[in-house]
């Protein structure tokens, strides 16, 4: 019965460990984040009278596009991307409703589309084709990977259980692109692959905005600089829509 006894008290006190903030009670303060982790700020707990922080670690899932010379929405469903954001979460006010934001971001991009790039080393151009009936290709992809710094402006109400709105600026640097067109020639598929383009922008100058509730939002982008830097090429500015998750 004492071993009964001691088995029963463990799980109750297990159970009460896991056990989560209800938030009733107007006097009730509460130190947990809605999410993991988020109770602690390092590698000790964050001191009472400290504000919480919140968003430093951000997964956007984003829909890849572009406009310019070419409209929206004229590509695939499946040109999807993911941006990874490590942040600091600077207070500016006592209750945290307001701060800046300023990390490092990788972002992987993926637009799905059924024409292709065409290359012109000697002009230094990059134009895109539409595909015709003589054409043997079936989808063609433009991935590419960069990493940027962000920096944001941050407002929530003033509950953990809050409304936020960032509304932010990207520096970065594009480090590859990848044209991928998959072709079926006589039954077979083949796939051919370009790395980078003639006047490729390496350099990145994009606005961004969430706005959600706790750890989720809706996230947009827009890149200001077109992606091929030649007048006489294509002219496009990538675009991102998606959804954000806040995991620290």
């Amino acid at each position: 019965m004492v071993k009964i006894g001691l088995l029963l008290g463990m799980c109750f006190v297990a159970l009460s460990s896991f056990s989560q903030y209800d938030g009733e009670g107007a006097d009730e303060v509460s130190r947990f984040r809605p999410g993991a982790m988020w109770f602690y700020t390092g590698v000790r707990p964050a001191k009472a009278d400290k504000p919480s922080k919140y968003d430093r670690l951000i997964v956007d899932v984003t829909y890849n596009d572009w406009i310019g010379d070419e409209d929206l929405f004229q590509n695939s469903w499946a040109s999807i991307g993911a941006n990874t954001n490590l942040m600091f979460d600077i207070p500016l006010t006592k209750g945290n409703t307001v701060a800046l934001g300023l990390g490092v971001s990788h972002q992987y991009t993926n637009v799905r589309h059924d024409n292709k790039f065409v290359v012109d080393e000697d002009a230094n151009t990059t134009t895109y084709a539409f595909k015709d009936s003589t054409d043997l290709f079936r989808k063609s992809m433009f991935i590419g990977n960069s990493f940027s710094v962000p920096f944001e402006l941050r407002f929530r109400s003033s509950s953990w259980k809050h409304v936020k709105f960032h509304l932010g600026f990207k520096l970065g640097y594009q480090v590859n692109t990848l044209s991928k067109n998959v072709s079926i020639i006589k039954g077979q598929k083949e796939v051919s692959k370009r790395y980078g383009s003639a006047d490729e922008n390496k350099f990145i100058y994009s606005a961004h905005a969430r706005l959600g509730f706790r750890k989720w939002a809706l996230y947009a982008s827009y890149n200001f600089n077109t992606i091929f830097s030649n007048s006489k090429s294509t002219q496009l500015n990538a675009v991102q829509f998606g959804l954000s998750r806040s995991l620290f």
